[in-house]
């Protein structure tokens, strides 16, 4: 009765007036036949007999079968489509749904996937009509100055939507470095570079900030990350220090934790080797750089790595196997060279070792034109560096910019037989498992419902926690009768000095907002160590600031002590390399003034250990602090005692730069400060505590003592 007017059978309804529909009942009553709607039901009549009222039951019955054959037959097609469609159903397999998907896309769309781009030249027309399979932000690359967390969705949600357009609708999976927090982004918590974490031994640690990290991430829409870095650096002279947890694979080992912090606890029915990405909270993490990175000569950025297999193996591979057992989701190759063959084009270490052995089943990334490289000078045989590098085993190649040219050549190379279409198959599988494992297809466009995690609270929380485990103290007083720390909060009158103090980009250090980072404290938000300095010690301390005192003003003032923070300007890659290791001028001389005047502490704000020797006599107590980040607050936490140093260093601190290289277990191991170095100190609290349980110990003795003495000279009297 109600056939007419329900919406779910309009299909239906327009079929019955298709010739199609005429032609089967034609085929099975000989007689076409059309429908009247009347107010209260449908009546079916052949045209002959339209004004000679309505026909037989039987034409009625003969008809209605027909409506059902076409129902049956209208469903049972859907029903094939839907199942033909395998790599849309999430209820299939991952391994179905990749099979699937890559069986129906073409040579332009499979490169298209393997094809990464910086969000600068991307737009919606060039993510539909190339197929591009993923977006970037480089180092400062953002959607407008101090750009929102809703602007960056915003963003990339746009980009999303041209991909999902393409004839399949594979998403794009957007990717952004994050080495130490979500670094890139204005008012994202900044949390301490890896060189200060290894000093805390603290592997729990790194995953909670991962975990942070993560949330931050997604905050902003993006849901891939290239971290962590797992380098060994050998020489601190390489730019690239600070990146690294440790001169000892064995903490970099540790602190691979981070990786179950950003993708989450791989589950224990995951096989080894395969990606895992928990949820919508969760990012893809990415080791880097594969392998041998902090091994160059020289600590040379992009350089060679000179070193037998057995040194390979045993201190810059051990990391990545580890990341390989935690379900780590794509490892990205190194701009270096061992022993003269380029990372990007070493198939022996990619495809050979780290895909075949140690089963990596994620996708490898280039770094950033990292395939332009592999000839000298980049870019001069570029067809050559796309054929090397995607036979040696990479997977996604981070272009960034000239795409069309890396899109045109690969195609060239395949259509000609050089690279054959199992290699290619075999890099989009890589990429599509790990974007179908992610939830990819399910949840390709963010929102703003995590907005709020960016620079929260509890993460900055977690970022001071994180600092004041990672300072270590170097020196204590100039005696071990007479330590300077923890520093009293109420005193008539201190001095805080030197070129780090208040300035937030110099504590931030490199990959903060900009590539090569910032200098001063407008760029994004965090407490500086002379703010916190402020917040820390008691009203009626009189704190006064002077950047480069000379030593009248400091023996004029009567201070009862100075802190003076010193260090590196902020820096990145290559533009880190040094062969001084100096502080940045006027460092030493504030050192001198400062500390030649009154008592002092020295903070040094630096990405690895540099020249300090020729300054220490005069200092009367030393921490270093590293690249602390966005929360000075953990620097005086344990400078005023609130809670106690227990870092530990992670790497050799050495005399002299000819030292260099020197690392632990080194035949000539001769340092200023060896590795695992750190003096301990009890908070404020805790003395307090141990001072008063020793006094009630003792005067518990005495009257014990005198007890007894009274009882036996009453039995001798």
């Amino acid at each position: 009765e109600n056939i007419g007017t329900s919406a779910s059978c309009s299909p239906l309804l327009s079929l019955l007036n298709s010739r199609f529909y005429h032609f089967s009942i034609y085929n099975l009553i000989k007689l076409p036949i059309f429908q009247i709607q009347s107010r209260k039901s449908h009546h079916f009549y052949f045209p002959s007999e339209a004004r000679g009222g309505k026909f037989k039951m039987s034409r009625v019955f003969l008809h209605m079968l027909a409506f059902l054959w076409l129902c049956c037959w209208l469903t049972l097609t859907g029903e094939a489509q839907v199942d033909e469609m395998k790599y849309k159903d999430p209820k299939q397999p991952i391994a179905t749904r990749v099979k699937d998907l890559l069986s129906r896309m073409t040579l332009e769309e499979k490169i298209g996937q393997m094809t990464q781009i910086d969000r600068s030249v991307a737009n919606v027309n060039v993510m539909k009509n190339s197929f591009i399979g993923s977006v970037l932000s480089g180092g400062g690359s953002e959607p407008l100055p101090k750009a929102s967390a809703e602007d960056w969705v915003n963003m990339i949600n746009e980009f999303q939507k041209g991909a999902l357009a393409s004839r399949l609708g594979i998403p794009m999976i957007y990717g952004i470095d994050a080495v130490h927090g979500h670094n890139n982004v204005y008012n994202a918590t900044i949390f301490p570079h890896n060189v200060g974490l290894g000093c805390t031994r603290d592997p729990s640690l790194a995953q909670r900030i991962g975990a942070a990290t993560a949330l931050e991430v997604r905050a902003t829409g993006i849901p891939y990350v290239f971290a962590p870095c797992i380098a060994v650096c050998r020489d601190p002279r390489w730019g690239r220090c600070y990146e690294s947890y440790s001169e000892d694979h064995k903490i970099v080992q540790e602190m691979t934790e981070i990786i179950p912090g950003l993708q989450g606890e791989i589950p224990p029915h995951v096989k080894k080797g395969f990606p895992y990405v928990g949820g919508k909270t969760k990012v893809a993490a990415c080791a880097k750089h594969f392998v041998g990175d902090g091994g160059t000569i020289k600590g040379a950025n992009e350089n060679n790595a000179v070193i037998d297999w057995h040194g390979m193996l045993g201190i810059h591979m051990p990391a990545y196997s580890d990341s390989v057992i935690k379900g780590v989701a794509t490892v990205m190759v190194s701009y270096s060279s061992w022993n003269g063959v380029k990372m990007h084009a070493n198939r022996d270490l990619v495809t050979g070792f780290l895909k075949n052995t140690l089963k990596f089943k994620g996708f490898v990334i280039s770094d950033w034109q990292g395939i332009d490289k592999i000839t000298t000078p980049p870019g001069s045989n570029y067809t050559y560096s796309v054929q090397a590098s995607i036979q040696a085993g990479v997977d996604m190649v981070m272009v960034p910019m000239l795409f069309e040219d890396f899109i045109q050549d690969l195609t060239l190379l395949v259509k000609s037989n050089v690279i054959p279409m199992d290699r290619i198959d075999d890099a989009v599988g890589r990429i599509l498992l790990v974007k179908f494992t992610m939830g990819l297809f399910e949840n390709p466009l963010a929102d703003f419902s995590l907005v709020n995690e960016l620079g929260s609270r509890a993460h900055r929380d977690l970022a001071r926690e994180a600092v004041r485990k990672s300072l270590v103290l170097l020196k204590n007083g100039k005696s071990q009768s007479a330590p300077l720390l923890p520093l009293p909060k109420k005193v008539p009158k201190l001095l805080v000095a030197g070129t780090h103090a208040d300035n937030l980009g110099y504590q931030c250090g490199g990959w903060t907002i900009k590539w090569q980072g910032f200098i001063g404290n407008t760029d994004t938000s965090g407490t500086t160590i002379l703010s916190a300095i402020n917040s820390t010690v008691d009203p009626s301390t009189q704190v006064i600031f002077r950047e480069n005192p000379d030593a009248d003003f400091v023996k004029s003032n009567n201070f009862e002590f100075a802190i003076v923070v010193v260090g590196e300007p902020p820096y990145a890659e290559t533009a880190g390399d040094s062969t001084s290791l100096t502080m940045l001028d006027p460092g030493p001389n504030i050192i001198n003034n400062v500390c030649g005047a009154t008592k002092c502490v020295v903070v040094t704000i630096t990405g690895r250990p540099i020249v300090i020797e020729p300054y220490l006599s005069s200092i009367d107590a030393l921490v270093a602090a590293w690249l602390p980040g966005t929360e000075g607050q953990g620097v005086t936490d344990v400078l005023f005692g609130d809670y106690g140093f227990s870092g530990k260093l992670a790497r050799t601190w050495f005399k002299s730069v000819d030292q260099l290289p020197m690392n632990v277990g080194d035949p000539h191991y001769d340092p200023l400060f060896p590795f695992g170095f750190g003096l301990t100190s009890e908070s404020v609290r805790d003395l307090v505590t141990r001072s008063t349980s020793t006094a009630e110990f003792v005067r518990a003795c005495i009257i014990t003592i005198m007890a007894t003495l009274l009882t036996s000279l009453y039995l001798i009297g």
